[in-house]
């Protein structure tokens, strides 16, 4: 088992975690900021790692106490003594606004700390698009133009999400304006 040190980053933390928890039968997916900052390649920092999971803590607890994570009382947010960053478990099932994303429709990423299951980055901008649009976060759209500007984006299912979901298709035209503009520089 890897150890977890302050040396280790936010990315290999994530697979390491994400590995243990798969090894565990417990199936979590990497969402919110931690993906941002894998997707844009740490133009955005976060310090949290969010794995959605429909599994009880008691159970995600057990399986992650061997890498050194305790949790926080009465919270789903378990910390490490040796690192800044530190771990919460939204409840399941994983979703952008009404759309449920499937166990089948998840990333897996192969690394050298094991496999890390995570949102496509078409699904990290969902969400960010989600989080600027309802609560009208305009660092979440900033995070959206990271995300695309480093990725392949379906922006076939994007559109057709934002529609499902009664997003003005305006938001989304703008994010790819801002994505061309960034990539025409």
């Amino acid at each position: 088992m890897t150890p977890i040190g302050k040396e280790t980053t936010l990315e290999e933390i994530a697979a390491i975690v994400s590995q243990t928890l798969e090894t565990a039968g417990i199936i979590a997916t990497l969402s919110g900021g931690g993906a941002v900052t894998i997707y844009s390649m740490n133009d955005y920092m976060s310090f949290d790692l969010d794995f959605v999971t429909s599994e009880r803590n008691s159970i995600i607890a057990d399986a992650i106490a061997p890498l050194g994570f305790h949790q926080v009382i009465r919270t789903r947010q378990f910390e490490h003594p040796d690192s800044e960053y530190y771990l919460e478990f939204p409840p399941g099932p994983l979703s952008f606004g009404e759309t449920v994303i499937l166990e089948q429709d998840m990333h897996l990423i192969h690394t050298d700390y094991g496999t890390l299951r995570i949102v496509t980055p078409t699904q990290s901008i969902m969400d960010r698009i989600a989080a600027y649009v309802h609560w009208t976060d305009n660092q979440s759209f900033d995070q959206a133009i990271a995300i695309a500007r480093k990725n392949k984006i379906d922006w076939e299912a994007l559109n057709k999400w934002s529609t499902k979901e009664t997003i003005d298709p305006a938001v989304i035209e703008r994010l790819k304006t801002h994505v061309n503009r960034g990539l025409s520089q």
